[in-house]
């Protein structure tokens, strides 16, 4: 599995210690991390909206399969990032909910308040939070006697996201390209993103915008 950190600026300063927790976690499962987030060191600047949109991009085009982000509330990414095309944000402070969001809504991003997750357990429970993501099940059910009925709420909630979401092409090219731009414009973006991008359509479109 892909994976992808996404953080906005003002945790800019705890990327580097949440991507080598992320990694050191993910690598015992056999994944791959890509960090997307904005870095202590860069000038490079996103807010939670953005955050969000880079998010729905990274899933739509299924560079990534999973999502690592939050922002300082956990709030804003979260609304942004469910307003995007195939994107199933779920809020997670803790590993129970981390469970519970895999097992019940077999989702594809989180987003964590960072602003909240401090103090001197916060790389414990971050560890633990992704120990959990990694080696759960989705869409196992939870609990076990409510297992057929989760499955037909998830599949009526991805109806509902086709319904009210448009095409991620579509909407990125209708997207205001100064905004679209300032997300795409950096150089995490595009030494991780063409080489993983599997939709042709949303690779050539950013990249011409790149090139302007």
């Amino acid at each position: 599995m892909r994976i992808a950190l996404v953080n906005e600026s003002s945790q800019k300063n705890k990327n580097k210690l949440i991507f080598n927790i992320l990694e050191k976690v993910a690598r015992q499962y056999g994944h791959q991390v890509f960090n997307y987030g904005v870095r202590d060191d860069s000038d490079y600047s996103i807010d939670y909206v953005e955050a969000g949109v880079l998010t729905g991009i990274l899933l739509g085009s299924k560079a990534v399969d999973f999502v690592i982000s939050g922002c300082s509330s956990g709030e804003g990414l979260l609304i942004t990032a469910n307003k995007m095309p195939n994107v199933f944000c779920g809020f997670v402070t803790n590993p129970v909910d981390a469970e519970i969001f895999l097992r019940v809504n077999a989702g594809n991003a989180i987003s964590i308040p960072y602003g909240k997750n401090i103090g001197i357990g916060f790389e414990i429970n971050l560890e633990n939070i992704f120990h959990t993501l990694f080696q759960t099940t989705p869409k196992s059910g939870y609990p076990k006697e409510r297992q057929t009925i989760q499955k037909e709420q998830r599949q009526k909630l991805k109806y509902l996201n086709k319904l009210n979401i448009t095409d991620l092409y579509y909407l990125l090219d209708e997207m205001d390209k100064d905004f679209l731009y300032h997300i795409i414009k950096n150089p995490y973006f595009e030494e991780n993103f063409f080489a993983n991008c599997e939709d042709d359509n949303i690779s050539e479109l950013l990249k011409d915008l790149i090139d302007l």
